[in-house]
């Protein structure tokens, strides 16, 4: 203690500890998914990995000793088996980890019906199915976390990305519902909004003149991968972030703290 202090101090370095902790990674099979699973893996959680295709959910598992579970996620009646599932080999869960997420890129006059539905189920289906049948497991047993994965164009407006942004900024907005409806019951909930990330996907569709400026355009001069939002993900997960619940923290290597216009001098 100091003279004026005598509050005890914590253990930080357990807090980032997720020992005896079982986590579902939802979009477990490569990308932000499989970071995340080594992640928590890492830090001494259980994993229960989640793919839709049955070989990455096979294998990411194996890498991670973890279990692995294929299906789908966005159907009510698959998600709920899931979780059924999934408490049944972990015995409890302790966290929801949700990656799913992908665009289909056009301009709002171009976006018929049939794509703004397969957005709703690609981008905040699986969300709310998290909601509806993981997050009362998880009260059952005293609580837990829930992490998703926003984006930066459920922030502010991005070309060809309208349906797929509007779908984000409902599943921010969700998040935030969720943080204040079920704090009390001992469940956090918050999300991580990325910006351009190079995962494996989106490094095979980007020319090498498209990642150069993508990496001049940060601040900090590079480009996130994977494990930049491993990183955020695993930090809302555990201990150190106790008092976090409702928000979205942007990792986007500083972009959207720019100014919005060109400066003379600017590369």
């Amino acid at each position: 203690m100091t003279r004026t202090d005598d509050t005890e101090v914590p253990d930080y370095a357990a807090r980032l500890r997720l020992d005896a902790k079982n986590f579902v990674v939802l979009g477990a099979g490569q990308g932000i998914g499989r970071q995340a699973c080594h992640a928590l893996a890492a830090v001494g959680a259980r994993v229960f990995c989640v793919d839709l295709d049955t070989g990455l959910a096979d294998d990411i598992a194996k890498e991670v000793a973890g279990i692995a579970w294929a299906g789908d996620a966005v159907d009510p009646a698959s998600a709920e088996r899931l979780y059924q599932d999934a408490e049944t080999q972990l015995g409890r869960i302790d966290g929801i980890v949700d990656i799913i997420g992908m665009a289909k890129y056009a301009g709002l006059l171009d976006t018929d019906q049939d794509s703004w539905d397969w957005h709703h189920g690609i981008v905040l289906q699986h969300a709310i199915n998290a909601v509806r049948f993981g997050a009362p497991r998880m009260i059952a047993s005293g609580g837990g976390v829930i992490t998703v994965v926003a984006s930066v164009s459920g922030m502010q407006s991005a070309p060809s990305h309208g349906a797929y942004g509007a779908y984000k900024a409902a599943l921010m907005s969700l998040v935030r519902t969720t943080a204040v409806e079920l704090g009390p019951k001992g469940v956090r909930v918050n999300a991580v909004a990325p910006g351009l990330v190079m995962t494996p996907r989106v490094s095979g569709y980007l020319s090498e003149a498209e990642k150069e400026r993508g990496a001049r355009n940060a601040p900090l001069r590079r480009s996130a991968f994977p494990p930049d939002i491993a990183d955020a993900i695993l930090f809302l997960c555990g201990g150190l972030s106790s008092y976090i619940t409702g928000q979205t923290i942007v990792v986007d290597g500083g972009v959207s703290a720019k100014f919005g216009y060109s400066l003379p001098g600017e590369d």
